[in-house]
This record gives structure tokens, C-alpha cells and sequence, in this order.
């Protein structure tokens, strides 16, 4: 099952309090103030990992608490540490506090780590507190307590190249033939249920990363069908692809569909439209006549959209565009490195 919502409750440990306490040896005369200190609380701590992909464990287990450290001991013996909580989580993960909805932390490398709740300070013993005017001071402190909240995380898939298209247009057998992902695929709407991952080679020694996003429809990002649960994963992506289908039998007019297709990604999230982007004309073994594609290649070609009629049952097609891609996607990094 695919989950990329959750909300969950973390609490750092407390801080151990300090010791009160004098030395009493028999053969030491003023001994003098001895207590230790209290050990720091443990921290919640989120780790990003690739070897997680969904957040499907946190709706199980919802409540998470840090170890507290110890109070202190005489002798000067300090408490012990309480314990970290590590919770690992995909990478992509955005996380907020739930009260502020202020962004905490956004994971994005495999193996990031932050503190999403810090644990309390150790109360310091009676000893620190002497002091040539306090040879015997019996104060002490407590340990701080630790932090705890409620937290919203979010996931967000990354990948290089977003699928973008009306059900029924190809996403999940284009994925299916580029790639070793096997998303179910069927003649019917909303096949894809949940986002799709799969690793294209298109050299040797080199490879990118493209998501099959659920259908769109006209409203999607106002709640309409399944997209609006999934837009937010086209956000991660570098490039997108926009599948236009162009079988005899489609009754609307492929350049309406793009348009529709570009507005509720605007409507969404306006810097989409400023990612670069490609269309895959679909389905070319059932053209029939080719009106819809010729219709739809004049429209790129007079707004200089690069276009890619092809069809993933014969194949046809596919090797242009997955060079095409995976040379974008390659000047899509060294773009970002250079920047950087």
C-alpha cells in the first residue's frame, strides 16, 4: 500500500535532574559537595532512506518517546544519556509541525538526518555550585524538559522525469516498456492508483528516474478525481512529460487536451509551467488517418514544443525519446550544478 501522508506525535526525553550530595569518608575532613550531574535527554531524529518508500509504518505506530537521561549520582557521577529515537522514512519526506505548519525539515538525500525533537539538558549537581563564598551549597537542578509536538509529514516523490496525462493515455505501458516498473494496466479509467518509480538506462553508464502519476482530469486541482492526491509528486520532478493520446476514436481535439492538461498544472502550482518539458504523442498504432496527430505536430512545431509521435506495444518511437530525455535530464544537472 502506498501512503504518503502521516501525522504523528514525538517527545524527547527529559533531562536528568543534578545530585545534592557530600562526601562522607571518614579520614576526609570537609569533603565538600560531590553530586553529579543529570544526563541530557534523548532526541526524535528522522532519517531519510532508500531503502523505505512509503510512510505506510507511521499510521501504525503514531506515538513516538525518547529515552530520558538519569538523574545524577554522588561521587560526581554524572546521570547517563537517554537513548535517540532514529525514525527512518523515504526520502522526499516534508516535514511540519502541525500547530504552525512551519517546515521543519525536507528530506532529499538518502541517508539525511535532523532532530525533529530535542531532547531536555541535564540538570547540573550540587557541585558545580561551590564557590569561594559557597564552600557547601546544597542547590541543585532539574533537567529541562524535552520537546514534543505533533508533526505533518509529507512525501514527495523525486524523480527525473514526471508523467503527465488524462487516464487511459499511455503513462503506465510507456513506464511498463522504458523501464522494469509494472504498474497494472488496463483499458479502463484510473488504472493507476498510486505513483510509479522506474529506472530508464539509456546508456551504458547512464540512467534516470521517471513517475507515472495518476490520471488527471478538468479539476484536478480542485479535488476532482484522483490527481489532486498525486499533483504534489509532479512538484519533485525535473522534467515532464505530457502524453497526449491520439487514437482515431478520442473525441476531443489532442491540442484542447494539452491545454487542459498545462492549465491544471498551472492552476496547481504555477512554477510548473516553467519546467522544461516534452510530448509524447500516444498510441500511433491505432492513429488510423493521423488527423489528431497531425493536428497535434503543426500545433508543437509553430510553438516550438518538441513532439514524439510513438506507440510502447510496437515500440515505435521510444528510442528517440528516451535519448531526448535522457540527454535533458543530464543538462537539467549540470544546469543545477553550475548554479549551485
Amino acid at each position: 500500500m502506498f501512503i504518503d501522508h502521516a501525522r504523528i506525535y514525538v517527545k524527547a526525553g527529559n533531562g536528568g535532574s543534578g545530585h545534592c550530595s557530600f562526601r562522607r569518608e571518614k579520614f576526609v575532613p570537609r569533603g565538600g559537595p560531590n553530586g553529579g550531574d543529570g544526563g541530557n535527554g534523548g532526541h526524535v531524529i528522522f532519517e531519510a532512506s532508500n531503502r523505505v518508500s512509503t510512510l505506510l509504518d507511521l499510521r501504525y505506530q503514531r506515538h513516538y518517546e525518547a529515552q530520558s537521561g538519569e538523574r545524577g549520582l554522588k561521587s560526581n557521577q554524572h546521570g547517563a544519556m537517554g537513548t535517540n529515537v532514529v525514525i527512518q522514512v523515504p526520502v522526499g519526506t516534508l516535514v511540519k509541525a502541525e500547530e504552525t505548519g512551519e517546515t521543519i525539515v525536507d528530506l532529499i538525500a538518502d541517508g539525511q538526518t535532523a532532530v525533529v525533537a530535542q531532547g531536555g539538558k541535564g540538570g547540573k549537581g550540587n557541585a558545580r555550585f561551590v564557590s569561594s563564598t559557597n564552600r557547601g551549597p546544597q542547590e541543585f537542578e532539574p533537567g529541562t524538559p524535552g520537546e514534543e509536538r505533533w508533526l505533518t509529514l509529507e512525501l514527495k516523490l523525486l524523480a527525473d522525469v514526471g508523467l503527465v496525462g488524462f487516464p487511459n493515455a499511455g503513462k503506465s505501458t510507456l513506464i511498463s516498456a522504458i523501464s522494469s516498473a509494472h504498474p497494472e494496466i488496463g483499458s479502463y479509467p484510473f488504472t493507476t492508483l498510486r505513483p510509479h518509480l522506474g529506472v530508464v538506462e539509456w546508456t551504458e553508464d547512464s540512467s534516470f528516474v521517471v513517475a507515472d502519476i495518476p490520471g488527471l482530469i478538468e479539476g484536478a486541482h480542485e479535488g476532482k478525481g484522483l490527481g489532486i492526491q498525486f499533483l504534489k509528486h509532479i512538484q519533485r520532478t525535473a522534467l515532464l512529460l505530457y502524453l497526449i493520446d491520439i487514437t482515431e476514436w478520442i473525441e476531443e481535439n489532442p491540442i484542447a487536451s494539452l491545454e487542459t492538461l498545462r492549465s491544471e498544472l498551472q492552476a496547481f502550482d504555477p512554477t510548473l509551467l516553467q519546467r522544461p518539458f516534452a510530448i509524447a504523442a500516444t498510441k500511433t498504432d491505432s492513429q488510423g488517418e493521423g488527423q489528431h496527430l497531425q493536428a497535434l505536430q503543426s500545433y508543437c512545431a509553430q510553438h516550438t514544443y518538441p513532439c514524439f509521435p510513438l506507440s510502447a506495444v510496437t515500440r515505435e518511437g521510444l528510442p528517440s525519446l528516451i535519448t531526448y530525455l535522457g540527454q535533458a535530464v543530464l543538462e537539467n544537472k549540470a544546469s543545477c550544478t553550475t548554479n549551485s
